[in-house]
């Protein structure tokens, strides 16, 4: 009786997975484009720099970060279909940080830094930067969270926790390492540098969950590869 719900979920799940991986490209692309072609400072200056008021590419931005919040939203909800009926806390907790990170994403795009988004100890920052400068710490943090939930799924396929691992082993080092810098050094290449990798690992993460979403059911009872969801025993008549 599970069988054909979890079989109607699979165009949802795989529809949302699709369309994720697209808007993850397509904003990664548009962001790219603001922060190469823009006026900032390059590698010294932060990515959300890109994003002022006064900058000729600050829609292309904008609009390329609204792009990345739908990819995490629509993660989530292929997310959703595929814990639907499962007993997996992990995954459960990875959909919900994901939804809070793409909120936390249209918050960021939505309030933008003043010139030079800066921040404390060493430099006075207004209201907005501090808002938008928490938001995007917080989406970020969130996404890496989510790689954690994924990686300790019971129920998620090997090559889905494979990818939270490794990703999530790359991104803890770097953002410590930017939490770190951003405290003893503050604005500089350093932590240009640092942010722009850990942002690519956040985005590649992304991409390479929304593929594998979409390509097949995420999730198995065990590593073996049986359902989760118990087939139906077929009988031959000899």
């Amino acid at each position: 009786m599970a069988e054909p719900p979890v079989a109607a979920r699979w165009p949802v799940r795989r529809l949302a997975a699709l369309v994720a991986a697209l808007c993850a490209v397509a904003g990664t692309v548009a962001v790219t484009l603001a922060v190469v072609a823009g006026p900032g400072p390059g590698l010294a200056g932060y990515v959300s720099e890109a994003g002022v008021v006064d900058s000729d590419y600050a829609w292309t931005y904008r609009s390329g970060v609204f792009a990345l919040a739908g990819a995490l939203l629509l993660l989530a909800v292929a997310l959703r279909g595929a814990v639907a009926g499962r007993a997996d806390p992990a995954l459960r907790v990875a959909v919900t940080l994901l939804a809070a990170a793409s909120l936390y994403t249209v918050l960021s795009a939505t309030v933008t830094c003043s010139a030079g988004c800066p921040l404390p100890p060493f430099e006075k920052a207004t209201v907005a930067d501090l808002v938008h400068g928490a938001a995007s710490i917080v989406a970020v943090a969130a996404v890496v969270l989510t790689m954690l939930a994924v990686a300790f799924s019971p129920v998620a396929r090997r090559p889905l926790r494979r990818t939270g691992v490794v990703a999530a082993a790359v991104a803890l080092p770097l953002a410590g390492a930017i939490a770190l810098a951003m405290l003893l050094v503050g604005r500089s290449s350093l932590v240009g540098v640092l942010e722009r990798l850990l942002l690519l690992v956040v985005v590649g993460w992304a991409l390479a969950t929304a593929v594998q979403l979409a390509v097949r059911d995420p999730t198995v009872a065990r590593d073996d590869g049986a359902s989760a969801v118990p087939e139906p025993t077929v009988h031959r008549r000899r």
